[in-house]
């Protein structure tokens, strides 16, 4: 049997001490940051100003209605528990996302609110379009009431949301994001089209809407991307809440080097222009440069899921 002498027993006990020392400490440390890495993860409720005074949000909201405000949650990585809809009628190009989701009624029926359980409602700043009053809204669930900037401009509203829903980092990630965008599509286009003017025009029900320079994807396309707006456009001026429909005679003044005909498949109002002598008389239709557009949901609508989606398609089809 071998026998330790004292030194070395000394020796052998002061480094298991150690060892066990060491082994604590190493367990405290992991503790902490689990501790603090959980605690990190978490959000904390914020206090926000909305079109009805301060509300706080509380932390951690996990069943969002956001009516006709999807886009945004989704940009941010977030889904609701159920999306906008008219009858059957719903945002179809965030179908990919939403397809398996329940339809809420757009005037928000508070019978349907309270079957999805929400712990948080976020309106519009036209609270007249529900069919409740805000004080209804509030006793099934927080309920924010956007500013009307932040309903009108999407970069403003994922500001907000990334805020209350404790991810401003993921709103800061996706809006740079979407100005790199921006800046690759805008300079191929210029390289592409250079001062050739573009048109958008929705046809639905057999009647022709021309976008303003400022309605939805024209926005984009003329305010972001820098393509130029043909004379009849601009005579426009800014749009208005009622989108009045553009007379075949007046489209003959449309002068533009491309447009964007945006329309379902079937639908009457494009087999209408096809015969029309006055349509096939304008310089994008004698130069075969009319595009036709089979979904029109992105086009007419705000967002930034929306917006890039109408970049996309402007560079599939104009840069060669």
């Amino acid at each position: 049997m071998r026998i330790f002498s004292k030194k070395q027993m000394l020796m052998v006990c002061s480094l298991a001490f150690l060892l066990v020392v060491v082994s604590a400490c190493g367990n405290d440390s992991s503790d902490t940051i689990s501790k603090d890495s959980s605690e990190g993860s978490k959000s904390s409720e914020v206090t926000v100003d909305s079109k009805k005074g301060e509300v706080t949000i509380p932390a951690d909201v996990e069943r969002i209605v956001a009516p006709f405000h999807e886009d945004s949650l989704l940009a941010l990585g977030v889904t609701p528990v159920a999306k906008w809809a008219i009858g059957k009628t719903v945002q179809q190009y965030l179908e990919p996302q939403l397809k398996d989701l329940p339809r809420i009624e757009w005037n928000l029926p508070q019978e349907q609110v309270l079957e999805h359980s929400p712990d948080l409602i976020i309106l519009e700043s036209n609270l007249a379009s529900y069919e409740g009053s805000y004080e209804d809204y509030q006793k099934i669930a927080t309920t924010y009431v956007m500013p009307e900037d932040v309903t009108t401009n999407w970069r403003k509203q994922i500001e907000v949301f990334g805020k209350i829903l404790g991810k401003e980092e993921k709103a800061d990630e996706v809006l740079a994001a979407y100005d790199k965008k921006v800046a690759d599509a805008k300079e191929k286009l210029a390289n592409s089209i250079g001062e050739e003017s573009v048109a958008m025009m929705w046809v639905v029900g057999g009647e022709f809407f021309l976008f303003e320079k400022d309605r939805h994807s024209a926005e984009v396309a003329y305010s972001e991307l820098g393509i130029k707006v043909p004379p009849f456009v601009e005579s426009l001026g800014e749009s208005k809440t009622a989108w009045n429909p553009i007379s075949m005679e007046k489209l003959s003044e449309l002068k533009a080097d491309h447009i964007f005909l945006l329309g379902l498949e079937g639908e009457q109002g494009l087999e209408t222009l096809e015969k029309s002598d006055v349509w096939q008389s304008i310089p994008a239709a004698k130069n075969d440069q009319v595009y036709i557009m089979n979904d029109p949901s992105f086009w007419t609508n705000n967002g930034l899921i929306a917006s890039e989606k109408t970049i996309d398609a402007l560079v599939e089809t104009l840069v060669k």
